[in-house]
């Protein structure tokens, strides 16, 4: 490995390469355990603290190591971010000729097929969106990529871009007429010919189940795969290796039909009709459930008679719209397309309504140029429907907790592992190759049992490195005195009185940072009415009152304002500088013990032996934590104070373990000393 130390020395290829690099002795380890990892086709999990520089880390021994690497990230952005900046300065500093690609989900890419099918029916909600349709005409006709994320004048959120991409049930593939312009498939064959592909973790799991992403033609050629970001890894996996079936995915299926049915069978009202049915049924069906914004258990429901009549008139609706397009199928292949889904989504309902109609009789095998269903490995046994208890994998036995759902105007039904470790070891399995996990936030304390269990990687190799930032002088760890008990009705007034202090004396500044939505939005109100008493020019900023990209630049802007926020900003925000002087956090991150799934693994590791406080409900709250207390210091410079309201963190024996895992800041108790901290030549003068 002294190839590698000498590529991270003073006088290396990236000291000379790169403007402002500095050697770190825990980044040069770090790198060694890597490569060492990569030739030896191991599984290594590596924790790194912030300013390790664990990208560049991992970077080296993958671009040295002259096999196929997938590097996978937590978000797109982190995914743009490493293919635009951070590879190719690496890879000029290295001087070698490895070919990188990007690869993202279809939904990314324009889709020159459904662009010129929305441009010419005008089906857009208001002039700006149709503009913006218009902007992706214009950017189709320029663009080498087709990736959405390089038009900037189009904001993600556009209906536009609904009539502007595909997705993976409205795709012709091969049978589309624009197939030898699609940007997906473009994208798949760079992929496939580049040495080095950067993927994130939604496509990676996705391409693993449904293998419909590129990736199930990537993966057996590759001798590595990195996973940055990947304490998130055992949720995304969840989604991936569980199911879901929700009113938003009905509600499409029930608009391409129509739209088909508009342009290849125009005289065919019966189809229109038969849309419309399965629209109002999926409508009504949210309807039936009178909670908002709420993950309930699926028992609660189906002993809920109304509930039931909805399941049976989505699956009445079902079959009549699959009984129309079969009539109607070979007028075009769009028509197909739209009646393979409806067994796709037909057999996925039978699961959760046992009683549904029958389909079609064509309906029961077809998913699409005639080909069979394969029966899905997550069909649960029939011991398993209906009674309240996690239901059983058919081929592996693997327990599946149901559960649903419910937003302002949607609702999934969503089965999900109780334990991803078995589906996921068998990953690991076949091909030789290394499998790397890397995050800044994996062990609690220095113990990787519990994520290492959680994602079945055994013994795995394990490297761990503190950051190298001084948080003993650059930072204060703040929990006040006197708090009500979290659990108590006044806790969130609690909170919004002691942080006030620690606000006014950093000048803003501040990110305050909630484990519930309702208590974010009471302690902004709080907050809000302090500030316009005692008159203060301090902005008050919202999650949700712009994306997060928007209000992370208005922050940084501001300069000294305040950001009230929930769990979307507890990890992957960088805010650099004295934008960011003070976090505050409301309370330790437990999940609520009455969700659903955690309810049913409480349930499953109580019969297991185990004690699901201690196995499973800290680490997660202790790694959660570490994420939340990250976004306070992000560089050498960087200094400030952490609040933590939750006087558990100090007055419990388990808040020992979430206490021992943060920086090592100073600690105190005394609103004082946090005054100090921000204003030192004051407090010397008085």
């Amino acid at each position: 490995m002294s190839d590698l130390l000498d590529v991270f020395s003073a006088e290396g290829l990236l000291a000379r390469a790169i403007p402002g690099y500095r050697v770190r002795p825990q980044q040069q380890e770090m790198a060694c355990r890597i490569g060492e990892a990569m030739a030896g086709n191991k599984v290594f999990v590596a924790e790194a603290g912030t300013g390790t520089g664990k990208t560049f880390a991992y970077l080296v021994p993958a671009l040295l190591s002259g096999g196929k690497v997938i590097i996978s990230t937590g978000t797109k952005t982190l995914q743009d971010q490493l293919f635009q900046r951070d590879l190719p300065m690496v890879r000029d500093a290295l001087g070698v000729g490895v070919s990188i690609a990007l690869l993202k989900g279809r939904a990314n890419y324009v889709c020159p097929y459904h662009l010129a099918r929305g441009l010419g029916e005008g089906r857009l909600a208001s002039r700006v969106e149709a503009g913006h349709l218009r902007t992706i005409a214009r950017f189709a006709k320029t663009t080498r990529s087709g990736d959405k994320a390089e038009l900037g004048a189009v904001p993600e959120d556009s209906g536009a871009w609904a009539l502007a991409t595909s997705t993976r049930d409205n795709c012709l593939g091969q049978e589309c007429p624009n197939v030898q312009e699609c940007f997906v498939l473009n994208a798949r064959r760079e992929a496939l010919a580049a040495d080095l592909v950067v993927v994130n973790h939604h496509l990676f799991f996705a391409d693993v189940m449904l293998r419909d992403e590129g990736l199930g033609e990537l993966l057996p050629a590759c001798n590595a795969v990195i996973f940055d970001e990947a304490h998130q890894l055992p949720e995304v996996a969840g989604l991936f290796f569980g199911e879901s079936l929700g009113t938003a995915q009905l509600l499409e299926l029930a608009r391409d039909s129509r739209n088909e049915g508009l342009t290849l069978a125009k005289d065919y009202t019966p189809l229109q009709e038969a849309a419309r049915g399965l629209d109002k049924a999926a409508r009504d069906l949210r309807l039936t459930v009178k909670a908002e914004n709420a993950r309930l258990p699926y028992e609660r429901l189906a002993a809920d008679a109304e509930f039931g009549r909805g399941l049976e008139t989505v699956s009445a609706a079902l079959t009549e719209l699959g009984r129309h397009l079969e009539a109607q199928a070979e007028r075009g292949e769009g028509l197909v397309n739209c009646l393979r889904r409806v067994a796709e989504v037909g057999l996925r309902l039978r699961r959760w309504q046992p009683a549904a109609a029958p389909l079609p009789s064509s309906l029961g095998t077809l998913t699409g140029n005639g080909k069979a269903q394969t029966p899905s490995p997550l069909a649960p046994l029939p011991g398993g429907e209906g009674n309240g208890q996690p239901a059983a994998d058919g081929e592996s036995g693997t327990e599946m907790v149901r559960w649903v759902e419910v937003f302002s105007h949607a609702l999934s039904l969503n089965m999900t592992p109780l334990s991803v470790a078995e589906i996921f070891q068998r990953q690991l399995q076949g091909h030789p190759r290394a499998w790397i996990f890397t995050s800044a936030t994996l062990a609690v304390g220095r113990d990787f049992g519990h994520y290492c269990g959680e994602l079945g990687l055994g013994e795995a190799d394990i490297g761990q490195w503190g950051s190298p930032f001084d948080y003993a002088a650059h930072g204060l760890l703040y929990c006040p005195q006197g708090m009500p008990a979290p659990n108590t009705p006044d806790y969130n007034d609690g909170v919004a009185a002691a942080a006030w202090p620690a606000i006014r004396a950093s000048g803003g500044r501040a990110f305050v940072l909630c484990t519930s939505l309702k208590a974010m939005r009471h302690i902004h109100q709080t907050l809000a009415a302090r500030i316009a008493e005692e008159g203060l020019e301090m902005p008050l900023l919202l999650q949700g009152e712009g994306s997060r990209s928007e209000l992370l630049e208005r922050f940084r802007r501001l300069g000294n304002a305040v950001l009230v926020a929930s769990q979307s900003f507890w990890e992957g925000v960088d805010v650099r500088g004295e934008a960011l002087s003070l976090v505050v956090i409301d309370k330790l991150p437990f999940a609520p013990p009455d969700d659903p799934v955690l309810s049913a693994r409480i349930e499953h590791l109580r019969r297991q032996g185990k004690n699901p406080f201690f196995d499973y409900q800290l680490p997660r709250a202790v790694i959660s934590m570490k994420q939340g207390a990250g976004r306070l210091i992000r560089d050498e410079k960087d200094r400030g104070v952490l609040m933590v309201c939750d006087p558990r963190l100090v007055e419990k024996t388990y808040g020992k373990a979430i206490w021992r895992s943060l920086p090592p800041m100073r600690r105190t108790r005394e609103i004082a000393e946090v005054a100090s901290f921000f204003n030192p030549d004051e407090q010397e003068s008085g």
